[in-house]
């Protein structure tokens, strides 16, 4: 039997061509007989294959109305066919049932909102993320207001409550501080605990919290009906399709400013295809119809009791974080949110640290270890070694060369550490490296190196001698006002100066101390307000206790005294001594 085609061929070959019966059959690979068959017939007849006898046919009237009065499966009406006879197969009676039986999709009326009233809440997955040196699970909040379609997105690493939480508060935020009336949420156990058919759903109590703190209504779907809530599960599908396919992600920090950006340059100006509208467009209708947020911010922390190891650590999410050194070995709490994480010891906060998603890492506040390092001469050695190992990854090689040279390395390694905390952290590695390199151990080399660095270049002879090239900087310096006391209409209200004074001399405010009258007599001058006087005074303490602070630092690290020829007196002894001759 030939199909279609090749029935068109050989009417083409004879009809056109003008061939016969053996040049046309021999490359279609048929016979000769088969084409004079074929060129007699004026239409293309297909053949028909006569109906076969089953043995399901004395049976198709009795399932037919089994299935009018209860809908059985295949498996069912199976087994009722071989207890009234049957011999065949359960594969003939699936083919049947589902014939005369055909799976009907269900249908779904569409929901109306009014402005304001319901906004739409729900997780979304994609794969994993890099965090750090780890990789974590990608989820990603959405938020879908029912009217305007506005649609806020989050991505995290978590779905825990108070990530849950956190979301709805940024939420809230990015529609300019305002809350619907109502949120449609799946049976989330952030959300529901428990959701039995025919009962009360019983919600989340911290949940129930936030929701009366914020002043909206929980509306929970039904087990099984995500379609309930429609507009939530298509934006998740949208971020998918739109966002997230084909976006090559480096790092999970990069997720979200590339979400802001997205929201605002096309989810929310795009024509949406339900409204024929922009949803930025429908959300200024909308606006004024959301509740306010509320003059308080909730406190959606999750809160864990945790106890300090004897190393002054409390572990959370197989990352440990630092506690002052006299909390250790004691029960803490521990107060988790999205971003920060604070320890307290009963009612008082004693650490604070940035929430890390990364594994297995060690974060330490330096003003912890203050109180141990200061009763354990030894401990105050690790820590400046471990101190000057982070300054460059040449660090460890340059400390084990000085040890090998039999230097004092912890002595050159102090003063070291002292120029970086003066220059810099970036150009004492720089130095340390070029050191190194050229095989010149110690601080008296990078202190020269650091030095001649950070003095300007020399101009050009040429620009010396014409005065061109670019102005010399001029150094930056507070200029002290005249005396006060000229205008005595600009005095301030009279005070008690001597309780002044021993209030400046016991806060070391030595500056404002000496510079105060100065100061009060050019903003009386100038109409200055309190904020300009006070922001002058505190940049000439500060300037001051940094001066301090860096000579300070150098004095401690006992570099030697370097006499230049400039700095030698030739006027000195005045008599040659006759014993030296």
């Amino acid at each position: 039997m030939i199909d279609y085609a090749t029935y068109r061929r050989i009417h083409h070959l004879h009809g056109v061509d003008k061939l016969n019966l053996a040049p046309i059959a021999r490359p279609l690979a048929v016979h000769p007989q088969t084409v004079r068959f074929w060129l007699d017939e004026p239409t293309f007849r297909p053949r028909r294959t006569p109906p076969r006898p089953s043995k399901l046919d004395p049976y198709k009237a009795l399932i037919r109305q089994w299935l009018e009065h209860y809908p059985y499966s295949a498996t069912q009406v199976f087994q009722r066919l071989r207890a009234n006879g049957f011999t065949g197969g359960i594969s003939i009676v699936r083919e049947y049932v589902h014939k005369v039986r055909p799976h009907k999709a269900p249908a779904f009326l569409t929901l109306h909102f009014e402005p304001g009233e319901c906004a739409q809440v729900d997780w979304g997955h994609y794969g994993t993320v890099n965090v750090g040196n780890t990789r974590r699970q990608l989820s990603f909040f959405v938020l879908v207001l029912c009217y305007s379609r506005m649609m806020y997105v989050e991505f995290t690493v978590s779905q825990t409550l108070e990530h849950f939480l956190g979301c709805h508060v940024n939420a809230f935020e990015a529609l300019g501080a305002r809350v619907p009336a109502r949120i449609m949420v799946d049976n989330l156990k952030s959300a529901v605990l428990r959701r039995l058919s025919g009962e009360a759903p019983v919600f989340n109590p911290r949940y129930v919290d936030f929701a009366r703190h914020y002043g909206f209504e929980i509306a929970p779907c039904n087990v099984g009906a995500g379609h309930e809530k429609g507009r939530v599960e298509a934006g998740v599908g949208y971020v998918k399709k739109n966002l997230l396919a084909g976006l090559e992600i480096a790092d999970f920090s990069h997720l979200n400013p590339i979400a802001r950006e997205w929201l605002d340059t096309v989810a929310n100006v795009r024509i949406h295809g339900e409204t024929r509208r922009r949803p930025v467009d429908l959300f200024e209708q909308e606006r004024d119809r959301l509740q306010p947020l509320p003059e308080t911010v909730h406190d959606f922390a999750n809160v864990h009791a945790v106890r300090a190891s004897n190393r002054f650590r409390v572990t959370f999410e197989t990352n440990r974080y630092s506690v002052p050194a006299e909390y250790a070995s004691q029960r803490l709490t521990l107060k988790a949110w999205p971003d920060r994480l604070c320890v307290y010891h009963h009612d008082r906060l004693v650490a604070r640290h940035p929430r890390s998603y990364d594994r297995h890492r060690d974060f330490e506040d330096p003003d912890h270890p203050k109180a141990l390092l200061a009763q354990r001469h030894s401990a105050r050695r690790q820590r400046l070694l471990k101190r000057f190992l982070t300054l460059a990854p040449c660090a460890e090689r340059y400390y084990a060369q000085l040890q090998q040279r039999r230097l004092n390395a912890i002595h050159h390694i102090r003063k070291i550490v002292a120029l970086s905390e003066v220059h810099g952290e970036e150009a004492t590695a720089r130095a340390l490296a070029d050191a190194l390199h050229f095989g010149a151990l110690g601080s008296e080399y990078i202190a020269n190196l650091l030095e001649s660095r950070a003095r300007p270049p020399a101009p050009h002879p040429a620009q010396r001698c014409s005065g061109t090239g670019p102005p010399r900087p001029r150094p930056r310096r507070l200029r002290p006002p005249p005396r006060y006391g000229e205008h005595a209409m600009n005095r301030p209200p009279k005070v008690d100066l001597d309780a002044f004074h021993a209030d400046l001399d016991t806060l070391q405010l030595a500056f404002v101390r000496e510079h105060y009258p100065d100061f009060v007599h050019t903003a009386a001058q100038h109409q200055w307000d309190h904020l300009p006087l006070l922001a002058r005074l505190l940049e000439g303490e500060a300037a001051r206790r940094r001066d301090r602070a860096s000579a300070r630092r150098i004095r401690l690290a006992r570099f030697p005294v370097r006499k230049t020829l400039d700095a030698f007196d030739w006027t000195w002894p005045k008599k040659k001594s006759t014993a030296s001759r």
